[in-house]
């Protein structure tokens, strides 16, 4: 989401810090991504269709590996507001496509507050209708989808399993929910706890949510499209890894919507990481901590993909 000892994202500052990310975020190129040749890389485009532009995807798996491989449909984070699909490929390449065997295919969907609700999870949703129509190709099991992402990327992918269970799309295996961004109305108890400490703290998030938005922000009528906490029937979701710090605004939300998947009757696994703040293991990977987030995250994916 940012470093550590930056100010809070506010309004005023909102489209100063969005400039800021896209100078100084990675872009890897497709050469870059290749490493060498260890990875298969190719951008692609999901065509427009009506009001909505082209979606821009892209595709990676390990070299060298026939057959249709599993997928893992990923959205990047940055609060809806920040990232790009490139940025997050290097870490997930090495720490899952490669010990998993699967393919990675990152979704880059439109920033608020340039696009607001629906655009942006109308992107991630075509993207991935689009790849599940063009699997054969593409060199991936449609049959073998797990929808995922972290922070404003988890919310997007919870967002697709509902939009995809209600509207007959492409039916996901799991969701990987990390650190999800989840609930518009900031009324749990971590996002006032961790208030002005959290690296994403109950301020960022509320001018992230405003420019998602705009007049429905806060609004009773909210669809769970836009903010999943809204959401009042989880029955029929796939199996969900839910994953958030014990310090971190998102704490809250994340343990209800585990509970909420429970009491409806569905499979969730929840991890709350004991002291970890919002991106932990973004900012220290060495640690203890960060390598048992990561490894329990491709404990679930191997249970799932080997079910």
């Amino acid at each position: 989401m940012g470093e550590r000892a930056m100010a809070p994202v506010t309004p005023a500052n909102l489209a100063a810090r969005q400039e800021r990310d896209a100078a100084v975020r990675p872009r890897p190129t497709v050469r870059e991504l290749r490493d060498g040749g260890r990875f298969e890389v190719e951008e692609l485009r999901a065509p427009a269709v009506g009001d909505r532009p082209a979606v821009s995807l892209v595709s990676a798996r390990p070299a060298g590996i026939t057959g249709p491989l599993p997928v893992l449909y990923y959205l990047h984070g940055g609060g809806m507001i920040m990232g790009n699909a490139w940025s997050v490929l290097p870490k997930l390449l090495r720490d899952l496509a490669l010990p998993l065997r699967l393919a990675v295919i990152s979704a880059e969907y439109r920033l608020a507050p340039h696009a607001r609700y629906p655009e942006p999870v109308e992107d991630c949703y075509a993207g991935l209708v689009w790849a599940a129509d063009h699997a054969a190709e593409l060199g991936v099991d449609a049959d073998r989808v797990i929808v995922g992402g972290k922070s404003a990327g988890g919310g997007l992918a919870a967002a697709l399993a509902l939009l995809t269970r209600d509207r007959g799309g492409p039916v996901p295996i799991g969701q990987l929910l990390l650190s999800p961004m989840l609930d518009d109305r900031g009324t749990t108890f971590s996002s006032h706890q961790l208030a002005g400490r959290d690296t994403w703290d109950r301020t960022s998030n509320a001018t992230a949510w405003q420019a998602l938005l705009g007049d429905r922000y806060g609004t009773a009528d909210l669809p769970p499209y836009a903010a999943p906490a809204r959401a009042t029937d989880l029955t029929g979701l796939p199996r969900a890894y839910l994953e958030v710090g014990s310090a971190e605004t998102f704490r809250d939300e994340a343990v209800a919507y585990a509970n909420a998947i429970w009491q409806a009757g569905g499979e969730a696994e929840l991890h709350v990481w004991p002291g970890a703040f919002h991106g932990f293991d973004t900012f220290a990977p060495k640690a203890v901590l960060s390598q048992d987030a990561r490894d329990a995250r491709t404990r679930w994916l191997r249970r799932i993909l080997e079910q």
